[in-house]
Order: structure tokens, then sequence, then C-alpha cells
């Protein structure tokens, strides 16, 4: 990516478009973000690239469930209270995180860091698809919940997926439609997804 020389110095522009990496921030906002921590808050700047370094450095991908951890299997994974009959599939950890605060659900996840987007070059390989398939298909997993979002290709991700996994024999069912067609998990109120997980269908 160029760096945008108009905003002035070399390590201002760097920083600006730094910001700009994030989703659904411009080039206006991630100018204002800079402004603000350089003028106001200098400590908070310094430590915002301290924890980003650390966790670039420290995290992984959990050899389990391919969520973001320091192990190399995280703490989910390796609870035995966990139900480990049960394994929810989502897109993201933030889509795990509210699952998980639903308090609704006490099996194990895959998270795919990802969905199928065909037009963005994005395919099973590019979804963490085998790694998925493994672990779907251990002995103790008796069914797999497809708890991608309700969007088109999250509807997508979840159709190829119970296609082969029903063709393995594993049952397999759905996030039931409480959850709003075109919507997000990240962005669904926990009551919602409670309510999703337990009246979950058959695809």
């Amino acid at each position: 990516m160029a760096v945008d020389k108009s905003v002035g110095p070399a390590s201002l522009s760097m920083l600006v478009d730094a910001f700009k990496r994030l989703p659904g921030v411009g080039a206006k906002s991630a100018q204002r973000m800079a402004y603000h921590l350089l003028q106001h808050d200098p400590q908070g700047a310094r430590q915002l690239g301290q924890a980003l370094s650390n966790a670039v450095d420290r995290l992984r991908n959990c050899s389990r469930c391919n969520t973001f951890t320091e192990l190399d299997v995280c703490e989910t994974c390796s609870n035995s209270k966990r139900d480990q009959h049960l394994l929810c599939v989502v897109e993201t950890p933030a889509d795990q995180n509210m699952v998980e605060s639903s308090h609704s659900y006490e099996g194990l996840y895959f998270v795919l860091m990802g969905r199928l987007s065909p037009l963005d070059g994005v395919g099973p390989n590019q979804i963490g698809f085998e790694k998925l398939l493994q672990r779907a298909l251990e002995a103790d997993v008796k069914e797999v919940i497809l708890a991608t979002n309700f969007t088109a290709e999250g509807e997508t991700t979840a159709h190829y997926l119970a296609e082969i996994l029903r063709a393995k024999g594993r049952e397999v069912t759905r996030l039931a439609r409480g959850v709003p067609a075109g919507s997000e998990l990240e962005y669904v109120d926990a009551g919602t997804i409670a309510w999703a997980l337990m009246d979950r269908r058959r695809t």
C-alpha cells in the first residue's frame, strides 16, 4: 500500500494508513484517530502499539478449533467440562464470543476465519475447510452446528459444509431463523442467539 504523503510527515502518513486498514475506517476517520492519539493521548498510542505488537507476536491459531490463543490448544478446547459431542462452526472469533455470551451453548467450536466468497477469490482452501473436516469427523463429535452468518456468503458456506458433512455421515444442524436474515452474529444480541441455538434445525 502506497503511503499518502499529503497528510504530512512520513511517520504521520504511515500511522494514518495503518488506521485505514481497519474495517469501515476511511481517510478522514483515520486522520482523526491519528491526530487524537498524538495530541491528547501519546501514552495511549504507545500502549496501542505495544498491545498490537504483542498480539501479533504471541497469538496463534488453536490446533483444535482454529481460534486465536497463546497456547497450542485454547482454554475452551482443553476444558473437559465442555460437551465433546457438539461442534459449533462460526466464521470469526468475534462470532464465537457472541455465542459464548448467550450462555446457552456448552459444546466446542471450530472457527473458519472467513466464509466462502467466490467473487473475492475465497474458496474452501482459504477458510481452513480441510482442518474443519478432520475435526468434525472425529469420533467424539455427534452433531455439527452451522452458525455461519445469515448473509449470502454465510448461507453459501453453510450449504456447502452441510452437503459434504452429511455425505460423510455426520448430523448437521443450522441456527434457527431467530437470527435476522442478512445479519452477522457479532452484532446480534445474546438472547436472540440463545433462542437460535435452542431451536436449531437440521439442514
